[in-house]
């Protein structure tokens, strides 16, 4: 229901705003692997830790400001089937830090 439309970094490379952290609430839930970062003023959800990425950050699309981003390519995820899509992705190496 809310658009989860998000790209994955690696977690080495995500850098939350100095003092950020107070304004943000955690929520799991099932296997508790995942981590939903929530806004305690508003509700969104800008990033969480994803469970097919504990060493991750994934980043929801909607929430980084306009001209940040400059091409985006989607890639179905089914969630009902989740060990199945897992699986059968490739999502895992999105946390991978890319060796030069």
């Amino acid at each position: 229901m809310r658009g989860n439309v998000h790209f994955i970094v690696p977690a080495e490379d995500f850098k939350l705003a100095a003092a950020s952290e107070e304004w943000l609430t955690t929520y799991t839930f099932g296997s508790h692997t995942a981590k939903h970062k929530f806004c305690k003023v508003c509700g969104i959800t800008s990033f969480y830790i994803p469970r097919s990425n504990p060493d991750g950050v994934a980043v929801t699309v909607r929430c980084v400001d306009p001209g940040t981003i400059k091409e985006v390519t989607i890639n179905k995820f089914d969630g009902i089937n989740w060990e199945d899509s897992y699986a059968a992705s490739n999502i895992s190496s999105m946390s991978k830090v890319e060796e030069s």
